[in-house]
């Protein structure tokens, strides 16, 4: 893990790569469980045994949005901001799903810091590259570059 104690430390980082996280399976119970909360029970995430005859994969996949709901827990385990009394989701600037996620795979996030910017009330706005890798795979499941504002 990559601690930073100040905000011009964050900022001395733009451009480079701050850690690799742990794997995170994606279980088909997260995923059922995901379609639960939102409403999206589309048979490619739900319906196991339909994905065995009617999918490539010969499983279920997980949505484009679970795969990137994964991002914060990677980011908080590259990166700790000392001094930080609270963070805001700011939004994203482009997000690209280009891998299928079966069921069962395991993920991890490659993180970078894109740009770091003063905001106001004290605040460091931070542009996050992420890159959601699959064990075993070439192509990500997912690229995004994601913000938060962080307050100290």
């Amino acid at each position: 893990m990559r601690i930073f104690k100040r905000f011009d430390e964050i900022k001395a980082a733009v451009g480079t790569e701050v850690g690799v996280s742990d794997w995170i399976e994606v279980t088909q119970d997260r995923i059922d469980q995901f379609a639960r909360a939102t409403g999206d029970d589309q048979w490619i995430h739900v319906d196991v045994e339909r994905a065995q005859r009617e999918l490539p994969t010969g499983t279920t996949i997980a949505h484009g949005l679970l795969t990137l709901s994964f991002a914060p827990v990677f980011v908080r385990s590259v990166i700790s901001l000392e001094g930080v009394k609270n963070t805001l989701n700011y939004g994203a600037n482009r997000i690209r799903y280009l891998t299928p996620v079966p069921a069962g795979s395991r993920l991890r996030g490659r993180i970078t810091i894109a740009a770091a910017d003063d905001a106001p009330h004290n605040g460091l706005r931070v542009t996050y590259g992420v890159t959601i890798e699959i064990e075993n795979r070439m192509r990500p499941a997912c690229v995004a570059e994601l913000i938060a504002v962080h307050y100290r």
